[in-house]
C-alpha cells in the first residue's frame, strides 16, 4: 500500500545516517516492525501479575523429558 506523508527530512536524514539503510522506505518499514515489536512487548509485561496460579501447581512437571 503506497501512503503519500510528509516526513521532516532532517529527522529522516539523522535516522538514515545512524542506520544501515540505504532508502527512506526500508528505514520507515524497519521503524514500523520495530515499533509494533515494541508495542506487543509493552502489551505482554501489562499482564504480569494478572495471572494467578495454584500454589501446588508444578511448572517443573512439564519440562520432563518423557
Amino acid at each position: 500500500m503506497e501512503t503519500p506523508i510528509q516526513i521532516d527530512q532532517n529527522l529522516l536524514q539523522e535516522a538514515l545516517n545512524l542506520s544501515n539503510y540505504t532508502t527512506a522506505t526500508a528505514l520507515i518499514e524497519a521503524t514500523l516492525h520495530e515499533y509494533i515489536q515494541h508495542r506487543k512487548q509493552l502489551k505482554i509485561l501489562e499482564l504480569f501479575g494478572t495471572i494467578n496460579y495454584e500454589e501446588d501447581y508444578n511448572y517443573k512437571q512439564q519440562r520432563q523429558v518423557v
